[in-house]
């Protein structure tokens, strides 16, 4: 469950906050517009959050992986912010 001080924490002049309760947090980047789900899940030997993304308001959501933390979730939304905005390298394929 994601605390109030978790909840408090998120960066408001870098994310539109759509939703941030107990189990989900939906962010919008203000850099990229890209969409966010974070979603807090409990397991028996912790917790984790899910990461889900997409590119626009009007595509589907896709993971993006899992994190230990809402904080590393988030510091993964920001470092995923920089790739985009200094243009993504094309793979080079032998």
């Amino acid at each position: 469950m994601y605390t109030q001080q978790e909840l408090a924490a998120i960066d408001r002049s870098y994310f539109a906050v759509i939703v941030a309760d107990e189990y989900d947090v939906t962010l919008m980047s203000l850099n990229t517009r890209h969409m966010w789900q974070l979603h807090n899940v409990e397991l028996p030997d912790g917790e984790v959050t899910v990461l889900f993304h997409k590119h626009h308001a009007s595509d589907p959501y896709h993971l993006q992986g899992k994190r230990k933390t809402m904080s590393r979730a988030i510091r993964d939304i920001k470092n995923h912010d920089e790739y985009q905005l200094n243009g993504r390298k094309p793979v080079r394929r032998h």
